[in-house]
């Protein structure tokens, strides 16, 4: 798994790459931790080159959202595709967001 941040102005992007299940994510979730810590108010979690996610990788997404929603700040997930998508839409997560 791999997890690219950037930060621009308010913003925090982080790009995640390969499979985000049990095993990598908590390889994920320090990056996550440094994010809110950082007081990082609005954070994009682009998932597009995600290949798979199970519940640990959902869990470390939604534990995310929760923190920074918390703190009056907002997560957007975008790029949702293939398997990752499907698993979204199963849980009703698509809503939440915004896919």
């Amino acid at each position: 798994m791999k997890c690219n941040r950037t930060d621009i102005d308010t913003e925090t992007r982080l790009e995640l790459e390969g499979a985000l299940d049990a095993l990598t994510a908590p390889e994920i979730r320090p990056i996550f931790d440094k994010v809110v810590t950082d007081g990082r108010k609005r954070v994009t979690v682009d998932i597009h080159k995600v290949t798979m996610i199970d519940s640990s990788g959902i869990g470390a997404i939604v534990s995310l959202f929760k923190r920074i929603k918390a703190e009056g700040g907002q997560v957007l997930v975008i790029g949702a595709r293939d398997q990752p998508l499907a698993v979204f839409k199963l849980l009703k997560l698509d809503r939440v967001f915004g896919l």
